[in-house]
């Protein structure tokens, strides 16, 4: 485990090197290492994040767009993922301030913006990330955005809070690929996932995200997202697939869930048992 540094509020967490979950997620994507997270889609619980850390995972989705999560089984979850070197992405279920707020003090570091489709959306969302005078973020200290330590130096850990905070555009739309050049070029676009489920709906193949039709605007993407510094993510259709991706310059992938590591892993049990008590 790496040293601990001083930071703003103490002693950072020694999983974070960079100085913070949001900062040490960045910098690996910079240095252009391929991060790979799970994804929660219905269950939320500190027992995951460590079976998550166990496998070696690099940071954990949470699809909080689709799915109904406890709030405070949510907030508890996304609390362990911190200390447990896992940095969290989370989608927003609507672009509203209150509900990014919430993810942020919970301890998010990314904002996903499902069905990004305009530069406009996107500066609203860095405006609730980043306090004055780059934003308009209200200022939360001591919540699980500073691992419930005391903040003394407010400006510090601001400043902290502006580096550790990362958006993520989604881009899943037509109109969202229309405008990708100047979505991507915006200051301040950290990352962008490419939804390849709505995407295949959207150009009129559902389901098959290597059609075509479908790829051939995923790869004009990346391309953008190449030229201007923007880390590219998507969720493959298998292991075969990410590593095309990959070396093309895919950065991130959104990966399975954990209902389907159950779907998959019960399955597989019971087709093993079946196929031997016959």
């Amino acid at each position: 485990m790496p040293e601990p540094r001083k930071t703003s509020i103490g002693i950072d967490n020694p999983w974070y090197p960079a100085g913070g979950p949001g900062r040490h997620l960045k910098a690996r994507l910079k240095r252009g290492e391929v991060l790979i997270g799970p994804m929660l889609e219905a269950y939320a619980h500190p027992s995951l994040i460590k079976l998550f850390q166990h496998a070696g995972f690099d940071f954990v989705y949470i699809e909080y767009e689709h799915s109904l999560f406890g709030l405070q089984d949510l907030a508890d979850t996304i609390l362990s993922a911190r200390d447990n070197g896992l940095p969290i992405i989370a989608k927003t279920p609507q672009l509203e301030r209150q509900e990014v707020s919430k993810l942020l003090e919970a301890g998010v570091v990314g904002i996903q913006l499902p069905r990004t489709e305009t530069r406009e959306q996107v500066r609203k969302l860095l405006s609730y990330l980043k306090f004055p005078p780059a934003g308009t973020r209200a200022v939360a200290p001591g919540w699980g955005n500073s691992d419930y330590r005391h903040v003394s130096d407010w400006q510090g850990w601001m400043d902290e809070q502006d580096q550790e905070t990362a958006v993520v555009v989604h881009l899943e739309t037509v109109r969202g690929y229309e405008n990708a050049e100047e979505i991507l070029s915006l200051p301040g676009v950290d990352m962008c996932y490419v939804g390849p489920g709505d995407t295949s709906i959207e150009f009129g193949h559902p389901g098959d995200y290597n059609h075509p039709a479908v790829r051939g605007p995923m790869e004009e993407v990346l391309a953008l997202c190449k030229k201007y510094g923007v880390a590219f993510g998507t969720t493959p259709s298998g292991g075969a697939a990410a590593g095309e991706w990959a070396r093309q310059g895919a950065t991130f992938f959104e990966a399975e869930s954990e209902l389907g590591f159950i779907r998959t892993a019960a399955t597989a049990l019971l087709d093993d048992y079946r196929a031997n008590i016959r």
